[in-house]
């Protein structure tokens, strides 16, 4: 260990605090009318990201080409005024959270059928493969559907998990079952 407390090598999951409580805290910590809801808060290892609703804006003539082209360009300002207005009180929100949870945070907002999220850590990812799999990086590189190998796998897990969605939350529930468990430990006699 540093001096920091941390493992040589930088933090280690066992070492990172809990983030299960990170939505009702962010519900508890965000001001009032930022969003229409609960923002939706994801955790993983490196990051929380939370991305709020923000309230419908009213469409001229919404069932027109220029209409829709009017309302898209209209939910990105206000996108962007929500960003630019809540900025200095984000930053004070996401350095308490990363005090309390050791992750960094990102923010996002919606509006209508416009989503954008505001500086996201982008994480490193080491791995090893084989023939087999560089061969289909390298296809999806030449196609001209990635720029590079490490874009190609960022599109293949992407990909994965828009159509393995209800499998990857039924594991997810599994994962925190075998958690519980394992936190009760065994019952003594």
């Amino acid at each position: 260990m540093n001096a920091r407390g941390r493992a040589r090598g930088g933090w280690q999951q066992s070492d990172l605090p809990d983030a299960g409580d990170a939505a009702a805290w962010f519900a508890g910590r965000l001001p009032a009318g930022w969003f229409t809801g609960a923002p939706e808060v994801t955790c993983d290892r490196d990051e929380i990201v939370v991305v709020g609703e923000l309230p419908v804006l009213e469409a001229e003539h919404p069932d027109t080409d220029a209409g829709r082209a009017d309302a898209a360009a209209a939910e990105a300002g206000r996108i962007a005024r929500f960003r630019e207005e809540t900025r200095d009180r984000r930053i004070e929100i996401a350095r308490q959270a990363e005090n309390r949870y050791q992750r960094k945070v990102a923010w996002g907002a919606r509006l209508g059928g416009t989503s954008e999220l505001f500086t996201t850590v982008s994480v490193p990812v080491m791995t090893r493969l084989r023939q087999p799999e560089r061969i289909v990086l390298d296809t999806l590189v030449d196609a001209g559907v990635a720029r590079s190998r490490s874009d190609a796998l960022s599109w293949s897990v992407r990909l994965v998990g828009q159509h393995a969605d209800e499998w990857l939350a039924e594991l997810r529930e599994a994962m925190s079952r075998v958690d519980d468990l394992r936190a009760q430990g065994p019952a003594g006699p």
